[in-house]
């Protein structure tokens, strides 16, 4: 059954964005969308969401984020420097002030590990003059659960950023 999404840090970061006049932009693969779809929510989410790109699978980072594949295969599709790659790719691709990329495990079947379990994700947030944050977090529950909590977690960090602009 799926528990709705905190919106409490959603709606603050996009009261923020629009008081700021800044533009948000996703690439995501394990939320496959999830992220864009929450913010896409928000009310006048068109004068700060630029759009999005799902890349699910690993052979669109490639061709469409320009991620290395040396890096798929050393890193695996879920991991920080993919993530930043992904993130870096979005930055050509779609102009915004602010670009954040999303892999992970929310299921079986990816690169999953002891050291990487399932629940683990990966967020990059780049802003137009550099790293803004990058966070490794593992979650529990079912995927519905991991993919809500890494929604509500990247809300909250957001939201810091945003807050150190008042």
């Amino acid at each position: 059954m799926r528990k709705d999404i905190d919106f409490n840090h959603l709606f603050a970061c996009g009261e923020l964005l629009i008081k700021h006049n800044l533009t948000l932009a996703l690439a995501e693969s394990a939320t496959a969308g999830r992220i864009s779809a929450e913010f896409a929510l928000i009310p006048d989410a068109g004068k700060f969401l630029k759009g999005g790109i799902v890349c699910y699978d690993a052979d669109l980072k490639c061709t469409l984020l320009d991620v290395p594949r040396e890096q798929l295969e050393i890193f695996s599709p879920e991991s920080e420097i993919v993530t930043g790659s992904m993130t870096a790719g979005l930055q050509k691709l779609i102009p915004a002030d602010i670009h954040i990329g999303c892999t992970g495990l929310t299921a079986p079947g990816g690169s999953e590990s002891p050291e990487k379990p399932i629940g683990t994700m990966f967020l990059y947030c780049l802003k137009s003059d550099g790293l803004l944050f990058s966070e490794k977090k593992t979650f529990g529950g079912t995927p519905e659960e991991i993919v809500r909590q890494t929604i509500e977690f990247l809300a909250q960090r957001l939201h810091q950023y945003l807050n150190l602009l008042e």
